[in-house]
């Protein structure tokens, strides 16, 4: 163990119980917050920020800077505070916390500048750490370290240990996870309260260094992060033993006090950590303990106006799955742009992603089979625009990620996911591999863009796009080979369907995408044998739904309107035409009708589900002769 200066130790301690008082000064002016879990890990933030994280406080996301990731949110106050004393902010800020329109909320969200990912709905931050780590060791290949702060409670979270075995496989040296193990749960006690042996035998198990401290020990938790700087070859966990409310008199380690403020006992509380501070100065931690400069050498990444290599190259009626297209167009981005990355779950040869890993092995990151950290590994790695970063897997699966993916639209990411094998075309598989729920998932996640592309080179220029737009977005390819039946050149753009099959006599419009637009093409051959034809529209994005050109088709063909979808109802293409339709021409009346899968699906050949689910092109011209 290395002896530190005793003025440094005084000097962390005082601005360790300052930080505890500015939590609990800013929780009790909002009248909300956890003053006693900041208090637990003030000693911890004390030394991270004053002693030995390398960062700049006037540019917090400068790509050289090490990271920090508060995975146990509600602590928010402490780390605020922590950034107030560095001097990013005024300390009188504080108490602005949770307020109306202030950015201090009450669980951190990349709203403030040196925040990088949203955290708080808990077991998540590990996995976007590990991302971020892993861009640092791999991609950037740089010195920069990344620490992440979880909770013990949290640690029951299944995806905490995804990322724990993820961060062993790949080695990830650079980045540490600290867990406070201040014992007590928001309701009782945690799992494990203060048995430091389980934790630690448990990161051990998954191959981590773990170092076990007594987390209010000045000392030892810089002991335990130089340590840590210098294991090489797998990451660090330090498992602090922490009290809740620590130095709070009558409040410390008891149980009745989780996420509340201090009430009537503000003042006694404030007093008597206010005693302990042995330097009653007004400077700032900042000025007692200079900050460490970054180190790290980190090269600019541009990730403006990504653009497929070449052009999509098909010829019309190529029978191509938009899967395998999906997989063509991200190895042409990644061509283009030494950033773009990819990442998959184990599915890589049914996703296409592999002819990404194929093209550029260095590029991609196999994540195994644990979606949810997927999906926070893909965020973590888009963070700071260090990548562009398309992650894919069986669109079914996605559905275990929703929560990181929701907090990723929080979290203000530019993240891309595609789920491959929906609906019941996808065949003898069965229902637990058929996505139904994705559209209506993906279209509820704020400011995504969900495109639902129909044929190979609309797929190609799906990625593209999506590769240069804001936000969570969303590509949903098939199974089944399908025909092209776009030109090469064909433009397309987010937002603008496509009107595929058009005449002046047209007696009904059909919307659709994907599978079931080419059972419409179908549908209309048929009908056009009846001597009736019908216009077809390709919606292509799903969100924002074009709107526009639907209503202008469809008030062409009599207001007659049928939508097909390899989806149940609920939140999929006929709801989202029906709302579109019904918000902006609410004065119309349509004759409307939805095809959608009605029931839990059931094994068998593609073709054959569609016909069971009343989905294929029989059922479409029925559903037209209906009118």
């Amino acid at each position: 163990m290395t002896s530190v200066n005793p003025q440094t130790l005084e000097a962390l301690s005082d601005i360790a119980h300052r930080l505890r008082i500015h939590s609990i000064d800013a929780t009790s002016a909002s009248n909300s917050g956890h003053p006693s879990s900041c208090s637990s890990i003030a000693e911890i933030m004390s030394v991270l920020f004053f002693n030995h994280m390398k960062y700049t406080v006037q540019e917090p996301r400068h790509p050289a800077n090490d990271r920090l990731i508060l995975s146990k949110g509600h602590a928010a106050p402490v780390l605020y505070a922590a950034w107030a004393e560095a001097g990013a902010f005024p300390v009188s800020e504080l108490k602005n916390l949770r307020k109306l329109d202030n950015p201090l909320e009450g669980h951190p969200t990349p709203k403030l500048n040196f925040i990088d990912v949203a955290t708080g709905s808990l077991g998540q931050g590990l996995s976007c750490a590990a991302g971020m780590a892993y861009a640092g060791k791999y991609f950037d290949k740089a010195d920069y370290r990344v620490y992440c702060i979880c909770g013990d409670g949290e640690s029951a979270e299944g995806s905490i240990w995804e990322a724990f075995a993820f961060a062993s496989h790949y080695k990830l040296d650079n980045l540490v996870n600290i867990i406070d193990v201040n014992r007590l749960g928001q309701s009782e006690a945690t799992m494990y309260q203060h048995d430091m042996d389980s934790y630690q035998k448990k990161a051990e198990a998954f191959g981590w260094h773990a170092i076990v401290v007594d987390g209010h020990n000045i000392e030892q938790v810089i002991n335990a992060l130089n340590t840590a700087s210098q294991v090489k070859g797998k990451p660090c966990c330090i498992i602090a033993k922490t009290y809740k409310g620590k130095y709070f008199p009558e409040i410390e380690d008891h149980q009745s006090w989780h996420g509340k403020p201090l009430g009537k006992n503000t003042d006694q509380v404030v007093e008597a950590i206010r005693k302990m501070i042995k330097n009653q100065t007004t400077k700032l931690g900042h000025e007692l303990l200079p900050i460490k400069a970054p180190t790290a050498v980190v090269q600019p990444a541009n990730l403006a106006n990504v653009r497929l290599a070449s052009a999509p190259n098909y010829k019309l009626g190529d029978q191509v799955a938009t899967r395998l297209a999906y997989g063509t167009g991200l190895t042409k981005i990644g061509q283009a742009n030494p950033h773009v990355v990819a990442l998959d779950g184990d599915v890589k040869n049914s996703t296409y992603s592999i002819k990404f890993k194929e093209a550029f092995p260095d590029r991609f990151v196999e994540c195994f089979i644990a979606e949810q950290n997927l999906a926070g590994v893909t965020i973590g790695v888009a963070c700071r625009n260090r990548t562009v970063a398309f992650a894919s897997t069986f669109a079914a699966f996605w559905t275990r990620a929703f929560d990181q993916i929701r907090m990723g639209a929080i979290s203000q990411t530019n993240a891309n996911f595609s789920g491959s094998h929906v609906g019941c075309s996808i065949g003898e598989d069965g229902a637990s591999q058929m996505a139904l729920e994705d559209l209506a998932m993906f279209r509820s996640v704020a400011g995504s863009t969900v495109f639902y592309p129909s044929d190979a080179v609309s797929t190609e220029r799906a990625v593209e796009l999506a590769a240069n737009t804001k936000g969570i977005c969303y590509i949903r390819t098939s199974r089944p080979n399908t025909p092209v039946i776009y030109e090469n050149n064909e433009v397309f753009e987010i937002g603008k369907a496509k009107v595929v099959l058009k005449s002046d006599s047209d007696y009904a419009t059909i919307v659709s995408g994907g599978v079931t637009l080419h059972e419409a093409v179908k549908a209309a051959n048929l009908l056009k044998q009846q001597g009736k034809s019908v216009r077809i529209i390709d919606l292509f994005t799903v969100k924002p739904v074009d709107w526009k050109t639907i209503l202008e088709n469809v008030k062409q063909t009599g207001n007659r309107i049928v939508t097909v979808e390899d989806h149940y109802a609920e939140g999929g293409i006929g709801e989202t035409v029906a709302a579109a339709l019904l918000t902006n021409a609410p004065s119309e009346s349509f004759n409307f009708t939805r095809l959608f899968v009605k029931s839990i699906p059931i094994s068998g050949q593609p073709q054959e589900l569609l016909e069971r689910f009343e989905i294929d092109s029989n059922a479409i011209v029925k559903a037209v002769q209906s009118f």
